[in-house]
């Protein structure tokens, strides 16, 4: 949280917008064969032969969607990159290039881009993917941030949102609802730091969801998984903006309704504890957090014994007709109708 004011301050006037460009991306190398011409001309080439193209972008804009006053620049380059490639596998593609397209204001030096930028990089690293272009320019306030996200996929095996059919088996990657308890956890070491300056916050015991929110993963590995075990989901959705939210999506455009079931809802022991510390219902939270980057799909019935018992997913419920509507079944088997209270930019 205490910044160094000493460090060395670049502006970025001294290599204008080209040369920035070729400073920040000079580290990328191409890594997909799909990748015909990256950065260094009017755009890039790309050749996907015979498969589909998917793409996706996003805008992120300071004091909106991030908090540079406990996000490292090299977290937000990573985590940025991330919740682009989340999307893609959302359609269970593979995710091929991204461009980014940054705007700083005069506060930002070289060296804050370069930060951004190596968050940015092991990301494209570890996912295989390729930066293959964008833009820099000058913001009046703040740093706003565009990233475009590319795709491949054979049509056969893309899945969309409106897949899902009465009593197909609604099923979840990994855990929910940490990442909005690390941002709280961080919200209030930033007021502490307000009043003390020289506190230090002992994030310890809150690592992992402190992780969840400043360095998420995006599921490649869910949408390989599926793959070997030879699962085709009939719809899928990433978790952005918390699981009712994303329910309601998958239901309005299938048509169709969901009972999903509390006691199923895969809670990390870290997120219970510091929701009772928070004086939060732990449920609540999981519904409508959001910016977990897990997969939500629905499967067959017939596909359920290929996916019992793999300990990186968990069935939720199951899909009904529209007419029932979208419920939470509670430990009291009472039912509530499931409402969007998810994250919402406006």
């Amino acid at each position: 949280m205490i910044e160094d004011k000493n460090q060395e301050r670049t502006a970025l006037e001294a290599l204008g917008e080209f040369g920035l460009i070729k400073h920040l991306t000079k580290n990328f190398e191409i890594i997909n064969s799909s990748t015909i011409k990256g950065i260094g001309d009017d755009a890039a080439v790309l050749d996907f032969k015979d498969k589909k193209a998917i793409v996706s972008t996003d805008l992120l804009v300071e004091g909106v969607h991030f908090d540079l006053s406990y996000m490292p620049l090299k977290h937000l380059g990573y985590k940025s990159v991330i919740v682009n490639l989340s999307d893609i596998f959302a359609m269970n593609a593979l995710a091929t290039q991204i461009t980014i397209s940054i705007a700083v204001s005069n506060r930002f030096p070289l060296e804050a881009l370069e930060e951004f930028y190596s968050g940015a990089k092991a990301a494209c690293k570890l996912y295989g993917v390729d930066l293959i272009g964008g833009d820099t320019t000058s913001s009046t306030k703040g740093m706003l941030i565009s990233i475009t996200a590319i795709g491949v996929a054979n049509e056969k095996e893309i899945v969309y949102r409106s897949g899902t059919k009465e009593n197909d088996l609604l099923v979840v990657s990994g855990d929910i609802g940490g990442a909005y308890l690390g941002l709280q956890v961080l919200e209030r070491e930033k007021e502490v730091f307000k009043v003390n300056p020289q506190s230090q916050p002992d994030l310890e015991p809150y690592s992992y969801i402190v992780e969840r929110q400043l360095k998420p993963e995006a599921r490649k590995d869910v949408v390989e998984l599926l793959g070997k075990l030879e699962v085709h989901p009939t719809a899928m959705i990433d978790i952005s903006d918390g699981l009712s939210s994303e329910i309601l999506h998958l239901c309005e455009q299938s048509n169709v309704g969901c009972n999903l079931y509390e006691d199923k809802i895969p809670l990390d022991p870290t997120v219970i504890a510091t929701a009772e510390e928070f004086k939060m219902d732990s449920t609540m939270i999981a519904l409508s957090g959001g910016e977990d980057y897990e997969l939500l799909f629905t499967i067959d019935q017939n596909d359920f014994p290929k996916i019992k018992g793999n300990p990186n997913l968990t069935v939720l419920g199951h899909m009904t007709l529209a007419s029932e509507g979208a419920h939470l079944v509670t430990r009291a088997n009472t039912k509530i109708p499931l409402k969007a209270q998810g994250w919402n930019s406006f």
